[in-house]
């Protein structure tokens, strides 16, 4: 009932126009990276607020929201996760994300991520062994290696930059761009922290990161400097 009362309430919010532009914003189209994904064209802070209404779904059926084609309902059931992760206690954490890493191949593009995996696995993980974000990040699985790096997130935001630095290094060759931006960004996340840490990373490895990755760790340098390495 709750679950279907969910999609119910969701369908009200469709919007044909929106659905079109976020169809070619998030790459549905064959060959692309969210091929056959589905959208309502419902937004972000209207999936926040249903999230958060409907928190309290059991996990079985949270599940099968993740089971969807359809992308909103896949973020709302990532949304409701987050929530529910916040305010759980540390049982209820671990059983959140468990049920996460069983089904990272259902947080499958990176807005999904983005929004989840520091959140969720970074927050669980902190005081934990790390090791799965390293078998993850050796994943064929293009969303597996970014929920790898992108869970590092958590650590920066606590001072820990050695797991981020460490699996940045086992991701310097991926060819994917979604990839060397989330390496970018994890690395410019660092240096807001200790510029130092991050320019020591950047002068081992700078002359052989793909420059998509370089461009976005640089990013916030003085001009001078963000040039000067990537001239390198």
């Amino acid at each position: 009932m709750m679950l279907n009362q969910l999609k119910n309430e969701m369908n009200a919010l469709a919007n044909p126009e929106k659905a079109r532009i976020l169809s070619g914003f998030f790459k549905t189209g064959p060959g692309q990276y969210g091929e056959g994904d589905i959208f309502l064209g419902i937004t972000v802070p209207e999936s926040r607020r249903i999230a958060k209404k409907y928190s309290g779904m059991p996990l079985n059926q949270a599940e099968q929201l993740l089971s969807s084609r359809i992308h909103e309902h896949r973020l709302v059931s990532i949304l409701m996760l987050v929530h529910r992760f916040d305010v759980s206690d540390r049982k209820g954490k671990k059983s959140i994300a468990d049920f996460y890493l069983k089904n990272t191949a259902r947080i499958n593009n990176w807005d999904l991520v983005d929004l989840s995996a520091d959140k969720i696995l970074g927050g669980y993980l902190l005081d934990r062994d790390r090791s799965v974000l390293r078998r993850l990040a050796k994943s064929e699985n293009v969303w597996q290696r970014r929920i790898a790096i992108v869970s590092t997130y958590h650590f920066i935001k606590n001072n820990q930059f050695d797991d981020t630095l460490r699996i940045s290094e086992m991701l310097l060759d991926d060819k994917h761009d979604l990839i060397q931006k989330a390496v970018g960004w994890m690395l410019r996340e660092i240096g807001k922290k200790d510029i130092k840490a991050e320019e020591k990373f950047l002068l081992k490895h700078c002359r052989k990161m793909p420059r998509t990755m370089l461009r976005y760790a640089v990013e916030r340098f003085p001009e001078r400097k963000r040039l000067l390495y990537l001239s390198k």
